[in-house]
């Protein structure tokens, strides 16, 4: 029986005719993708032919739908990253840590407001009387203060007492027509101004206090 597997010898391509085929396809394949694929798939058209046989402008269109595409999923993408978690949905947490359970916080005290005042006092002095004004006032408390006289100047001594404590001086002066500060003060009890007129004139004296004291009293 004759040997059918194999083919003769003549009928088999030589070596050069299978590179210049190949070379042939390359070449066909490379002109192929340079004139049709290209300007159809990406709007790059290299000869010109592409925009001839109209494939560059239906490139484009392909491209920029792919553009607008790609745009609407990131929009998407970052509206689900920002938007707010629902009613009841825990953040994500790294594996294995507990989530943080918010403790019901206790009422706090909160303290009482110190107490406000302020007053307009008018003081007449006739020539060589002395007045005095005093304060209720607490450790500590702060009360802003100043004082004027009409005409001519008087004498003064801001000071306080309490029980036990007969004089505690703040601050003195003589021939003076005003004077104006905060008066803290050093201890529970009564603290405030004695101003006397040397002069030989009445003398309105107006004092306006403001601050935490409980009750402003002439002596």
């Amino acid at each position: 029986m004759p040997d059918i597997t194999s083919a003769p010898q003549s009928a088999l391509p030589s070596s050069r005719r299978l590179l210049r085929s190949t070379a042939i396809a390359a070449a066909v394949a490379l002109g192929l993708l340079v004139t049709v694929v290209l300007p159809a798939e990406y709007g790059v058209d290299p000869t010109g032919v592409g925009r001839l046989l109209g494939l560059t402008e239906m490139g484009r269109i392909k491209r920029a739908l792919a553009k607008e595409a790609a745009a609407a999923d990131a929009l998407e993408v970052a509206g689900k990253q920002t938007a707010p978690m629902a009613a009841g949905e825990s953040a994500l947490r790294p594996q294995g840590q507990r989530p943080v359970v918010a403790s019901r916080a206790e009422p706090v005290a909160t303290p009482a407001p110190p107490a406000t005042n302020s007053h307009v006092t008018e003081i007449v002095l006739r020539p060589n009387e002395g007045k005095e004004i005093k304060l209720d006032m607490r450790k500590d408390a702060r009360v802003m203060y100043s004082w004027s006289t009409d005409r001519g100047v008087v004498n003064y001594d801001t000071h306080a007492d309490a029980p036990g404590i007969k004089y505690h001086g703040y601050a003195k002066g003589s021939a003076r027509q005003s004077d104006q500060g905060a008066l803290v003060a050093a201890f529970d009890g009564a603290h405030g101004w004695f101003w006397r007129n040397r002069g030989s004139e009445t003398v309105t004296v107006t004092l306006k206090t403001e601050g935490d004291y409980q009750a402003l009293k002439r002596m």
